[in-house]
Order: C-alpha cells, then sequence, then structure tokens
C-alpha cells in the first residue's frame, strides 16, 4: 500500500510533488541515454527565447510564473553550456537581455524531434484522464485567486471560531 494515497487528501501535495520529481528525473535519464546535453526544465527558456528572441529574466520569470532565483539559476547553467548570449538593453543599460545562441539555434530542431516524443509520452499517460490539463489549469487558477496559505489560515480561523 502507498501511504500517500492512504492518507488521501493529506497527502496530495507530496503525490504532487512526487509525480514532478519522478517526470523529472525520468525525463533527465531520457535525456541522458540520447545524448541531449540539456536539463529537463530548461525547454521552458529554450522556448521562450526561440518565440520572444530577447527576454530579461524579470520578463521570463513573469512570463513562467516562476520564481526570478529559480531562472537565474537555470539560465545560468544554460550559460555555461553557450546556450544563451547576454547583451546589454539599448533602452535601459541595466537591463540585460538574454537570448539563444547560435548553438542553441543549431540544436533547436533536434530538441524539437526530442520534446514532440516528450508530448505524445505525455499524451499517451493522460488518455485515462481526458479532464486533467483543464482540471489542472482550474486548480492552478484558484491557487492565484488565493493561495494555500491564506486558504488554509482561514478554516483554521473557522475552525477556531466554530469551537
Amino acid at each position: 500500500m502507498d501511504f500517500l494515497i492512504e492518507i488521501g487528501l493529506a497527502g496530495i501535495n507530496s503525490r504532487i510533488k512526487r509525480l514532478s520529481d519522478d517526470l523529472l528525473y525520468s525525463t533527465r535519464d531520457y535525456y541522458k541515454s540520447v545524448n541531449l546535453d540539456i536539463e529537463p526544465n530548461w525547454h521552458l527558456i529554450f522556448l521562450i527565447l526561440e518565440k520572444h528572441e530577447s527576454l530579461t529574466i524579470t520578463e521570463i520569470s513573469q512570463e513562467l510564473r516562476m520564481s526570478h532565483p529559480a531562472c537565474i539559476k537555470i539560465v545560468n547553467k544554460m550559460k555555461k553550456k553557450d546556450y544563451i548570449n547576454t547583451k546589454v538593453d539599448k533602452t535601459d543599460s541595466r537591463k540585460q537581455l538574454l537570448e539563444l545562441s547560435e548553438k542553441a539555434k543549431e540544436k533547436l530542431p533536434d530538441f524539437h524531434k526530442h520534446w514532440d516524443a516528450c508530448i505524445k509520452t505525455t499524451k499517451e499517460l493522460l488518455e485515462e484522464s481526458p479532464n486533467f490539463i483543464k482540471d489542472l489549469t482550474a486548480f492552478e487558477n484558484l491557487v492565484t485567486e488565493k493561495n494555500y496559505m491564506e486558504r488554509t489560515l482561514t478554516h483554521l480561523k473557522n475552525n477556531e471560531l466554530d469551537s
């Protein structure tokens, strides 16, 4: 028996984290097995810079709804592998614009081939859960409207009032 399943909703956060870790580590293993010199969470940066050509770290973190430090960590690793170049913003010299390097642009077609295979795998995994993406989006929207901490504090206060 799986204890996290056994405890029901009390284990939901840990189950989501466990699933995320399983997908992340399995994707990392896949990349290594096919000799891709990238990390699983880098594809977001590749895709957003491919779409926008150049962005600041702040713009990337806002667009991805990811913390600024997390974006910096990913981008610094990508810079070390020569996938990202930085240049000074012409309108504001304090800003650093990030863009894909020539190396990244050359490798993108191959990366896309692998990412497409990953998407097919995800589709296959979700065949039994056709509403998963819709439900996940609704869940994310609810947490954006009022975060988990705020909701939990409200329930705690209401429980104390009921006692």
